[in-house]
């Protein structure tokens, strides 16, 4: 299943919609919404299941086979992936498997009880997986013979990753949708029949079916494509936005390229505002239970060795909550990693390289911001005390200002080319800048008005920082 966001903004309305494994680049569509929320925008993240498609043929037709309704019982998310890595591999050189697969999905685009029963339970299976993690509320069973509308959720209670959606919905949502779209394209002539039987649309220029997209198979179920194109049509038509923006792996590039052709060819000026803004994979990822990575175990193992880092290390405070505060800071090694180059770069994932407490890390974002707090909590009867800007004019205390100055230029710089490697690179700078200016710049036992200065100093830095981290969805740390 995928994910999807949106966002709207309250002069221009600005759909988001975001698709990707949830283990995949983490919380890219949490930020790009941060973002535009912080200037100015009023944002809805919706979250879009793909959950409809030759997937779900395959996975069907592969439990009659492989499945087994006790192993769903004791491990269900695990169960149904082993099953479903066994049936596309039989699938390759099994045209009986293939066929049967083809045959279960146009039994689910058809309505036939037995499938959409078997359907929903692998549905609710991977929906129920992704609150553990998110822990937001289940939304209401959907029956795939009769979906209802996307609904707003209450404000959902404190989660895991920081992420809630607004709008939930999936392909399924689309089916009727879907087949309306292909009467459209018929009426306008754009839909081409293939010897083989598939509906296609001619995309080349010269119009010789040189390039064409697929939106029909030839037993007339439908594909992502033409629900994608349903449901783009459905948000202009629900959100009246005037740009949509998909975040997705990048290898799905062509994939909204063809569909974005498409809608413009179906005669939807607004096509011209959607965008695709691709991110990359992650090379290397594995924990210690073996190859495939599931996000909550990426998750757990961040925690764990965070917290085994935080036991050895001399300088860890006494903390209330060690786990928490683990939890924290290895959820921050994460997305520093995941955004500091980008987005749609792969790169090479290295445990012990992103959990480092110096360097260009989330743990150093922490420790800075944790260092800052101790200071400013130190010095607390500093405070009161008179503000002389001019007492700030070593090189160190300059560098910082001057630093500062920049981040509403580079949270717009963010917002417009959606890369989130600005912030986070502006937020690495400025802890470097306020460890150098810590250790030239001391509060305690420098003059009254100097020590004052200084700490309006650590203290606007030690404000931005955590402004910034919290975009990322980090959650600052005060003690570690």
């Amino acid at each position: 299943m995928s994910d999807c966001i949106s966002a709207v903004s309250l002069e221009e309305i600005r759909l988001w919609l975001c698709s990707g494994p949830p283990s995949a680049r983490l919380q890219s569509w949490e930020l790009h919404r941060n973002l535009k929320q912080a200037l100015g925008n009023r944002v809805i993240r919706m979250n879009y299941l793909g959950d409809w498609g030759m997937q779900f043929g395959l996975l069907g037709a592969g439990f009659t086979q492989f499945g087994s309704y006790s192993k769903l019982k004791e491990n269900p998310l695990q169960h149904l992936f082993e099953v479903y890595v066994q049936t596309n591999r039989e699938a390759e050189h099994n045209e009986d498997l293939r066929q049967e697969a083809r045959d279960f999905f146009r039994k689910l685009e058809e309505h036939e009880a037995q499938a959409v029963a078997l359907w929903q339970r692998f549905r609710d299976i991977t929906v129920e997986e992704y609150q553990q993690v998110y822990q937001v509320r289940k939304p209401a069973s959907t029956a795939a013979s009769d979906p209802p509308p996307e609904c707003t959720p209450p404000p959902p209670p404190p989660q895991r990753l920081g992420v809630h959606f607004d709008v939930y919905s999936g392909e399924s949502l689309h089916q009727s949708q879907a087949q309306d779209v292909v009467e459209q394209l018929q009426r306008r002539g754009l839909l081409k029949t293939t010897e083989k039987g598939t509906g296609v649309v001619d995309l080349s220029d010269g119009g010789d079916l040189s390039s064409v997209c697929t939106v029909l198979r030839s037993d007339g179920t439908t594909l992502y494509i033409t629900r994608d194109l349903a449901a783009a049509i459905h948000r202009k038509q629900s959100y009246h936005f005037t740009e949509m923006i998909y975040v997705t792996d990048k290898s799905q590039a062509n994939h909204f390229q063809q569909l974005f052709q498409i809608l413009s060819a179906l005669g939807n000026q607004w096509a011209q505002s959607c965008r695709h803004v691709p991110f990359g994979l992650v090379k290397g990822m594995k924990t210690r239970t073996g190859e495939v990575v599931f996000l909550e175990d990426v998750l757990d193992e961040a925690r764990s060795r965070m917290l085994r880092n935080m036991s050895q290390s001399k300088t860890t405070k006494e903390l209330e909550d060690p786990e928490d505060t683990a939890e924290k800071v290895g959820l921050s090694a994460l997305i520093v990693q995941d955004f500091k180059g980008p987005l749609q770069s792969d790169y090479s994932f290295d445990w012990d390289r992103i959990l480092q407490a110096q360097g260009d890390t989330g743990v150093f974002l922490q420790y800075t911001h944790a260092r800052l707090c101790s200071l400013l909590e130190k010095t607390e009867d500093l405070a009161a005390a008179p503000f002389d800007p001019s007492l700030l004019l070593e090189p160190s205390a300059v560098s910082i200002v001057q630093h500062l100055l920049r981040y509403d230029e580079v949270l717009y710089q963010s917002s417009q080319d959606l890369q989130p490697k600005h912030l986070v690179n502006f937020l690495l700078k400025l802890s470097h800048l306020t460890a150098s200016a810590h250790r030239e710049l001391p509060v305690r036992g420098s003059p009254a008005h100097v020590a004052q200065a200084r700490r309006r100093l650590f203290t606007a830095a030690c404000s931005v920082l955590a402004s910034g981290m919290k975009l990322l969805g980090v959650t600052p740390v005060s003690r570690m």
